[in-house]
């Protein structure tokens, strides 16, 4: 019985970090929908706002910059700073 619980408990521990890249979102390519159920403190309004932000100057290269969207402030960065990406390099961003 101990033996199954630790191995439970270790295949627990490896699937971990799967959890934590399946709930990521890239700021770079998700739509305004997917950025407000998924970035606490964003409503529809100020997702469609990084959109637009997106739009006009181009991808993200840091989370940073999301505080030059009006309505981010550091507040909503740190609190969501753990589940936000900007992709990886080479990633095609969306037109």
């Amino acid at each position: 019985m101990k033996s199954l619980r630790n191995t439970l408990f270790a295949l627990f521990l490896s699937v971990l970090p799967l959890v934590g890249i399946a709930a990521s979102i890239d700021v770079n390519r998700a739509d305004a929908p997917a950025l407000a159920a998924g970035i606490s403190g964003v409503g529809p309004h100020l997702a469609e706002a990084i959109v637009q932000y997106r739009k006009a100057h181009g991808s993200f290269t840091s989370l940073e910059q999301l505080l030059q969207v009006k309505g981010i402030g550091p507040r909503v960065l740190e609190r969501n700073h753990d589940r936000l990406t900007v992709g990886r390099r080479g990633d095609p961003q969306p037109k």
